[in-house]
């Protein structure tokens, strides 16, 4: 239960379901695909917009004894404003009470991240926090994250929808990125990535290439210039 085919995660974990659009990223949200299929076995009732907590799922972690990388809310966004200041502390409570895991959270709503984690002593070990770019209308969200206190900050680049030059990777511990995925999946460029790359060796950041269309199909982990780029901090 929970396993994950997110190359760079091993479990997902849903206590959180639910989400609403926040910028053209969101446009074709694969989580919003599985309103038929997966978060109806979650507990999810209603549309996808419809924010919902699932205490009931909260203790998952306490079942997973060998320790693994953990997306939480790999369905919905742990900081959307419809979440509940108790729901949320809830979850990264959690965090706590199964610290032989590491929790990796994304969203793409840095700014109500960081007024969540302002402190330094807020800073547990084994939560990495990260927020989600996929333009350059949209690169500020970088600038937010990496003033929040975290073991590690990450940055998604998925799905990339244009090249984003001139990135200032300060306090940026991990970067992921790929093409979008699904049946309407916007076109991506091989060079948005290789300029992506190019950024991160030269600011020293793991590079994580995580999938790009090849020949009509979304290939897992491709290479790029000759090798598989799966970085990790």
């Amino acid at each position: 239960m929970g396993d994950t085919k997110i190359e760079w995660a091993e479990k997902s974990w849903n206590p959180i379901t639910g989400c609403s659009p926040v910028s053209a990223g969101c446009e074709n949200c694969y989580a919003a695909r599985m309103i038929g299929r997966s978060l109806p076995k979650m507990g999810h009732r209603g549309p996808f917009s419809s924010v919902q907590f699932h205490p009931d799922r909260l203790d998952q972690p306490l079942r997973w004894k060998r320790p693994r990388r953990v997306f939480v809310c790999s369905m919905g966004d742990l900081y959307h404003p419809e979440v509940k200041e108790d729901w949320r502390n809830q979850v990264l409570k959690m965090t706590s009470l199964a610290p032989q895991h590491t929790y990796m959270v994304l969203t793409k709503r840095p700014e109500r991240m960081a007024s969540h984690h302002n402190r330094k002593w807020d800073r547990p070990n084994n939560l990495w926090l990260g927020t989600t770019v996929e333009s350059q209308e949209t690169i500020e969200r970088i600038y937010v994250l990496r003033r929040i206190y975290a073991a590690l900050l990450f940055v998604s680049f998925e799905p990339l929808l244009e090249d984003i030059k001139q990135i200032d990777f300060r306090n940026i511990d991990w970067v992921i990125a790929g093409c979008e995925s699904g049946p309407r999946r916007r076109p991506a460029n091989i060079e948005w990535f290789r300029s992506l790359r190019d950024q991160c060796v030269a600011a020293g950041v793991p590079y994580f290439f995580k999938q790009m269309e090849v020949n009509g199909k979304v290939v897992k982990m491709p290479k790029l210039d000759g090798r598989v780029w799966d970085q990790r901090p």
